[in-house]
């Protein structure tokens, strides 16, 4: 038995090692205080391959799934800084398992633009990723503009505007420059919706009594002192 044991060990280890000489680990900041860690295909640099996660400050982490042949496959779980679980999703299936309740502490509001009836029954919509990890692509996007760079971070406030189409497709995406916290703007600047990830084009639709709908996504966010975007 344990001839058994040491001998399917070995293989294991074998298959490891082989498995980690045919990967290059890669760590890529996705913002100031998240960092991805994957690895990709020695042969093909831009195919990942394998286990992914993404980590807030070092040590907290926020996002964990795996890659086959640069797609994610399986179950993957998103997390909020805290570590409370934000969403569970199966790339495979394209099923969602779990999504967080919402309440009055969400950075994130939601604007359908249709006239509700008592009785009717609204859904919000939703990005795989989670409240906080799905949406750092659209804050770390964004850089502020040179002629705002002089004026004190803390006098500065920003919302991002995400307009998502009853099909589920970003239709429109758009930062507004708040003075501070008095909400008085400043500037609405356009973002280019041709996203480096196509990923972030997608999400699940607003419905309205199970018919889906337009809805924008309101997100308050603080600006950095490196000039992007980040949860207030």
């Amino acid at each position: 038995m344990l001839k058994r044991y040491l001998l399917l060990l070995t293989a294991l280890l074998f298959i490891n090692h082989c498995f980690a000489q045919d990967t290059i680990e890669v760590k890529r900041k996705l913002s100031g205080d998240v960092t991805e860690i994957f690895r990709v295909l020695a042969k093909d640099v831009n195919i990942r391959e394998g286990l992914f996660k993404a980590v807030y400050k070092k040590n907290r982490i926020v996002a964990t799934g795996a890659y086959e042949n640069d797609k994610k496959v399986s179950l993957w779980q998103f997390y909020d800084p805290n570590g409370t679980v934000m969403q569970t999703y199966d790339y495979s299936t394209g099923r969602l398992f779990y999504e967080a309740p919402e309440d009055t502490t969400s950075h994130l509001r939601y604007l359908a633009d249709k006239f509700l009836k008592e009785g009717d029954k609204v859904t919000k919509p939703i990005k795989v990723g989670g409240r906080y990890y799905g949406y750092l692509p659209y804050l770390s996007l964004f850089t502020l503009p040179k002629e705002y760079a002089y004026i004190n971070r803390n006098e500065l406030s920003a919302t991002v505007e995400l307009l998502v189409s009853p099909g589920g497709r970003l239709a429109d995406y758009k930062v507004n420059l708040l003075a501070g916290d008095s909400g008085v703007p400043l500037r609405t600047i356009n973002m280019n919706i041709k996203l480096p990830d196509p990923a972030d084009l997608v999400f699940i639709p607003a419905t309205l009594n199970g018919d889906p709908i337009a809805c924008r996504i309101i997100i308050a966010c603080a600006v950095t002192n490196a000039g992007h975007l980040a949860f207030e």
